[in-house]
């Protein structure tokens, strides 16, 4: 740990020189390679160098508490030892935080989509609230939205929508919303006032460069259509929606939200090679499946992950058995409460893992 905590160090020094030198800063790709670099062991840096200054301070206080005779400065100097041992020991598991394996992903936009599960029109209805919910997320977070496919219904409902969301490490914050979804309300359509309930999936995916996935334009075929509106009416007479299939996997990603058949073939393309990325990805993550299950949630879109209900004001996360009686201020889009934990516990089991 220590030896590679001095790599980084010396790595980030480096990177330092270079992000200052005119022939790195005269080159765009280098400059912004290097600095996303620098800004990413940036953390892992600054909390090494405060665990050896907190070393450095209990060494000197223990030699001092050696030479001293005076009571009182035995008294302060027994203090100051206990505060840095403390010190330096929150700053070791911080770094061992610091050193876990990243995700590859963590840093990436997404590519979000929800569908409506069971439930009919009240499904429906609900990955609207879902979709709400998500955009007022990224509203407080400062991301941007942008839809890339939506199938509305006619009360308002979502059948299945997908979008991307961008912004400084989404990926990393919203991985964990993938997963089944689940409300229990009155629904409109219910007149006796029963407690229904339905489902909607989620799925997050990262957002890939066209480079990461190679993808070779004979593998697909492209098809164009009038989009369509609430009820499956057109809504327009020009085939400016696209349909794109992946051939060999069979994978399709569909865009109908602009009126330009070209920006909806580049939003298709977008969504198919995330998908693609993930189903490469899952495929080599089966061989180590067994490792990974005790971490939070698979990503398994069957999987139940959270409830919503409404007549408790109560969200429950099953995965980590958290409640919160705040179910307006969650639809709204205040998922902290709920993100902050998720990651935490993935982390603290990868630190058991890692001490074993």
């Amino acid at each position: 740990m220590w030896d590679k905590l001095e790599s980084i160090e010396k790595r980030y020094e480096e990177l330092e020189n270079k992000l200052s030198s005119p022939e790195i800063v005269s080159q765009k790709d280098k400059l912004q390679e290097y600095s996303r670099e620098h800004a990413r062991i940036s953390d892992t840096v600054k909390a090494y160098r405060e665990y050896k200054k907190a070393c450095q301070d209990l060494e000197q206080a223990r030699e001092l508490l050696q030479e001293e005779s005076d009571s009182e400065m035995l008294d302060f100097l027994k203090e100051e030892i206990k505060n840095q041992q403390q010190r330096s020991q929150q700053l070791e598991q911080e770094l061992k935080r610091l050193l876990l394996p990243r995700d590859p992903g963590d840093e990436k936009n997404v590519i979000m989509e929800i569908r409506a599960g069971t439930g009919g029109e009240e499904a429906a209805l609900f990955a609207a609230d879902l979709l709400r919910m998500y955009t007022r997320y990224a509203e407080h977070q400062g991301y941007k939205l942008e839809i890339m496919d939506m199938h509305p219904t006619d009360m308002g409902g979502v059948k299945e929508v997908t979008f991307a969301i961008e912004g400084e490490k989404v990926y990393s914050r919203l991985k964990f919303e993938s997963g089944v979804h689940r409300v229990q309300r009155v629904p409109v359509t219910e007149s006796g006032g029963r407690v229904h309930t339905s489902a909607a999936t989620v799925a997050v995916l990262p957002e890939v460069e066209d480079i990461e996935v190679e993808v070779n334009s004979q593998d697909l075929r492209v098809d164009t259509f009038c989009s369509t509106g609430p009820g499956g009416q057109s809504v327009n007479t020009t085939q400016s929606a696209v349909r794109i299939t992946h051939l060999p996997t069979g994978i399709v990603a569909s865009c109908q939200d602009e009126k330009s058949q070209h920006k909806n073939k580049d939003k298709a393309m977008r969504v198919l090679r995330s998908r693609l990325y993930e189903k490469f990805k899952e495929e080599q993550e089966q061989e180590v499946d067994e490792a990974r299950k005790h971490q939070v949630g698979s990503g398994d879109r069957s999987e139940r992950i959270r409830t919503y209900n409404f007549p408790q004001n109560r969200v429950t996360d099953h995965r980590i058995n958290l409640t919160l009686h705040k179910l307006e201020q969650v639809m709204d889009g205040n998922l902290d409460e709920f993100i902050e934990p998720l990651v935490a516990y993935q982390q603290s089991l990868q630190l058991a893992n890692m001490e074993e």
